[in-house]
């Protein structure tokens, strides 16, 4: 008997102190707006007596904290992130502190495929987390189209150049290679028909050719869409 009281004190010690619980009927105060991201859905926020509602189709950004390559990644993977700045409204309140965290699940990846076709990464984003150690449950994707993570335009298009001035030059060299043999004197002639084979190959090359893998460094900012409402409750008074 002894014994059990004494752990009965020990974890009356250890056990940490619980926000009461509200049984008060929840009203709403006031509806106060985000400030627009591009994309978004909503900016409403509803302001209740017990919680801070940020409305389905709102908008925000959120950093990764560790790099993400899609070509070592697996469905079923976590990827953290973390909010760098406060998040408040265009009212002046506070909804989601600074350095909180946001867990992301890999949920599909799509390898690159010919035809320049770049890889896509699927992510649901599922919890929220905050500095006091409040989990969340959210519901929302990366704010892109299909809800999916890609390389841009301008890497794509980085590569197809890089390949086609490779063969340009690797055909521009062919070209006066050719040309020295019958006579010295056909060298233009001989770039005249060899750049435009080889630029020719190295575009057709670079645009049939599979395309890029996605990667992402650890502080690179994404947009998150919510597909639900995030209610972030409120400790009572």
């Amino acid at each position: 008997m002894k014994k059990f009281l004494c752990i009965l004190i020990l974890f009356s010690m250890c056990m940490p102190v619980l926000a009461e619980v509200c049984n008060c009927e929840e009203k709403t105060i006031a509806v106060e707006h985000m400030f627009c991201e591009k994309g978004a859905l909503s900016n409403k926020v509803l302001i209740t007596n017990l919680r801070n509602i940020i409305c389905k189709g709102n908008v925000f950004r959120v950093e990764f904290t560790c790099n993400l390559h899609s070509e070592k990644a697996k469905a079923g993977e976590t990827v953290n992130f973390s909010v760098p700045e406060a998040i408040y409204t265009q009212e002046g309140t506070l909804l989601i502190p600074a350095c909180s965290k946001v867990v992301g699940k890999i949920i599909k990846i799509q390898k690159p495929r010919i035809f320049n076709k770049n890889a896509r990464v699927y992510i649901k984003f599922e919890c929220l987390l905050l500095p006091d150690g409040s989990a969340i449950v959210m519901n929302a994707r990366p704010n892109t189209e299909n809800g999916e993570l890609k390389e841009g335009p301008w890497m794509t298009a980085g590569k197809i150049t890089a390949s086609t001035l490779g063969l340009g030059i690797i055909g521009a060299g062919t070209g006066v290679g050719f040309s020295f043999i019958p006579n010295p004197a056909k060298i233009g002639t001989g770039l005249a028909i060899g750049i435009p084979i080889g630029t020719s190959l190295g575009l057709i090359t670079g645009l049939i050719t599979p395309g890029l893998n996605y990667h992402a460094k650890c502080g690179e900012s994404i947009k998150v869409i919510l597909c639900d409402n995030l209610a972030i409750q409120k400790f009572c008074e």
